[in-house]
């Protein structure tokens, strides 16, 4: 893993030295993600400027140093990430008489270049990655990002200038950053408890969507990115052409592709590890490393003191049974606390999944032993792991038939029972449930319904001052895979949404905070994911469980009674410190004079919800969540 970041500034009056100093400037901004070496290159004609900073995962030689050229010193590239079919790669390019510069990885894309050019190139990789590439002789700047979105890359313009890096923090060191925040994307956050490309917290600033290329010309003007791999038409060929082998073919070329896919992953010149909760995902990875590792895998799980959110038993329990060397960390509140004042700087935009905070402690953790960790990411989009697919599906089936005012009445009802002043705590929980979704019984659409169900605030523009809410992927049908069924709609919308914009994000920037590669066996490898899409449903959902596969599969290794038990999801107990030991710092961030000086949310609305949470009248501990991440963000960043 690595840290990449340059500008295009066409009317500068600076000469090579103080261009390059410049890019050091954003480069070391980012020194967290590559802390054990440097390098900057700079084109004085065109403005032009790279940084890049290296985290040593693979003992590379010095001609492998970044920005690094291809052999014919056309073009010139600063990566960040892994090409795990790096060997194949290399013996192709050789036998067509291209010279590779060292063993890097950024190498096999330069001589690709030069062989291929750049989509084909793209289409050949098989792993995670962000770069930017020069060309040099036709004065063309190349911005590509993987297929599913595991490393980032955010891009745009401000103050007359292009500006590019793997995360936000390095823009924000030139001193022609003067973006402004955007309230229309500060809805979204509201909404999804993060801001969906290619959406950022700023006007003009751009994240490059997964499986796509940019090019920039020397203006800096930016044609429309090009995809090279698409998440919905592999969702489409899969459903429209699935898997006709029986049962057991299907679990025995699950398992070969997870093998082959993990033990590529398990290349590394440093330590490796892996996160382990004891669910079915990190129990597939780490059953898979402990079969080819000829040592005790090193594993890393959280506990909580709090019951109901342990899984530290479970994780303890799979680790005894592989006989991994395993470390596990028990989180309480107070270590929570000590991470909220980080948060703004790790996440560098606002971003309020609330399970950023264990997944930051779970890496800090493994840094101390290993500087390279496998995780389980993709799971649960891929095979069917979520609980909504069953639970949204089932309930359009008993609902949707009933005619839209009957359904209007119903949530109206629980609305006059919320309103009463009760306290929710104290209520049944079916009723408790009844509660808290009730918001999605008027849905006129199983679409409608599962957006509805996924939404933290259901009108978010209402809380603030200004901002409109602008299309995305989850909301504009023309975007929609016509060809796919309720159930595969919902996982292809996650896939595509959620998966690259909150759970990889989430896991990106708390290992890299700590200097970790975190890879991901599930999500990087694009076999796995066209194998998976091909896999029908029956075979992913079974007896009203998930990933009936995929446990199949992990059942090879692991005894049935480990595996068989309900999804608990890496959560932590929010809204007991909300109301507990987080109390005070959450009132230092709604006070309502400095929500009216900021100018963003409306103070009382904002203190009315706060109020009736505190008083157990309503279960808003996450979209008040949204609400202190960005503040905290804000405070940061001014």
């Amino acid at each position: 893993m690595c840290g990449i970041t340059g500008f295009l500034e066409p009317a500068h009056h600076m000469n090579a030295a103080e261009l390059h100093a410049r890019a050091v400037r954003l480069a070391d901004a980012i020194q967290h993600r590559g802390p054990d070496d440097s390098g900057a290159w700079v084109d004085e004609n065109t403005g032009l400027a790279m940084g890049f900073r290296r985290l040593e995962v693979h003992n590379l030689s010095p001609l492998d140093r970044q920005p690094m050229f291809s052999a014919d010193e056309r073009y010139i590239i600063v990566f960040d990430g892994e090409i795990y079919n790096r060997v194949k790669l290399r013996e192709q390019l050789r036998t067509q008489g291209r010279f590779l510069r060292g063993r890097s990885d950024a190498g096999i894309i330069l001589a690709g270049m030069v062989q291929w050019g750049l989509l084909p190139t793209l289409e050949r990789l098989n792993g995670m990655f962000a770069f930017a590439l020069w060309d040099c002789r036709e004065r063309r700047l190349f911005l590509a990002r993987d297929r599913m979105g595991v490393k980032p890359l955010y891009y745009g313009w401000s103050g007359g200038v292009f500006l590019f890096a793997s995360e936000l923090k390095a823009m924000r060191k030139h001193p022609a950053f003067h973006a402004s925040v955007n309230p229309d994307a500060l809805t979204l956050l509201l909404r999804y408890g993060y801001i969906p490309a290619p959406h950022t917290i700023y006007h003009g600033i751009h994240k490059l969507q997964p499986g796509t290329a940019l090019e920039v010309a020397p203006d800096g003007s930016a044609g429309t990115p090009q995809v090279f791999w698409s998440a919905r038409q592999t969702a489409v060929q899969g459903v429209l052409h699935p898997f006709n082998g029986s049962e057991r073919d299907a679990v025995d070329q699950l398992d070969t592709l997870l093998r082959d896919s993990i033990g590529l992953r398990m290349a590394a010149d440093v330590p490796l590890g892996a996160f382990l909760s004891g669910g079915i995902d990190s129990s597939t990875i780490v059953a898979q490393m402990q079969v080819q590792s000829s040592r005790p895998v090193k594993t890393f799980t959280l506990g909580f003191s709090e019951a109901g959110f342990n899984e530290a038993e479970h994780a303890r329990a799979i680790a005894r049974h592989l006989q991994t060397e395993h470390t596990e960390l028990v989180v309480t509140s107070q270590d929570a606390l000590g991470v909220i004042p980080l948060l703004p700087e790790i996440y560098d935009e606002p971003f309020a999944d609330s399970s950023q905070i264990p997944t930051y402690l779970v890496s800090r953790l493994a840094r101390q032993q290993v500087a390279v960790v496998l995780s389980g990411d993709g799971g649960d989009e891929l095979f069917a792991g979520y609980n909504r697919y069953r639970g949204l599906s089932r309930l359009w089936k008993d609902v949707g038939w009933v005619p839209q005012p009957l359904r209007l009445l119903a949530k109206d009802t629980l609305d006059l029972l919320s309103a009463s002043g009760l306290n929710q705590a104290r209520l049944p929980l079916f009723l408790q449930k009844a509660l808290r979704d009730r918001h999605i019984l008027p849905a006129p659409t199983p679409q409608s319904l599962y957006h509805r169900f996924i939404s933290l605030w259901q009108q978010p523009a209402a809380a603030l001052r200004n901002g409109m809410e602008p299309p995305t992927n989850l909301t504009d049908p023309n975007q929609w895979p016509s060809e796919l069924d309720f159930d595969h709609w919902m996982m292809y919308m996650d896939l595509s949404t959620s998966l690259p914009d909150d759970s990889l994000v989430k896991t990106d920037r708390a290992g890299m905070a700590v200097s970790l590669e975190t890879r991901a066996p599930l999500l990087d490898d694009h076999r796995l994911i066209e194998f998976a899409w091909r896999i029908p449903l029956g075979m992913k959902i079974r007896n009203g469980h998930g990933k009936w596969l995929l446990r199949q599969a992990l059942c090879r290794y692991v005894p049935p009674v480990l595996v068989e038990r309900p999804k608990q999801g890496f959560m932590i107990p929010l809204a007991d410190w909300l109301r507990g030991p987080l109390r005070p710092w959450a009132e230092a961030q709604f006070v309502p004079t400095r929500l009216a000086q900021e100018g963003f949310f409306k103070p009382a609305m904002i203190r009315e919800k706060w109020q009736q949470f505190l008083e157990g009248k309503n279960a808003a501990s996450m979209e008040l969540w949204t609400v202190l991440m960005f503040q905290a963000w804000l405070a940061h960043n001014r």
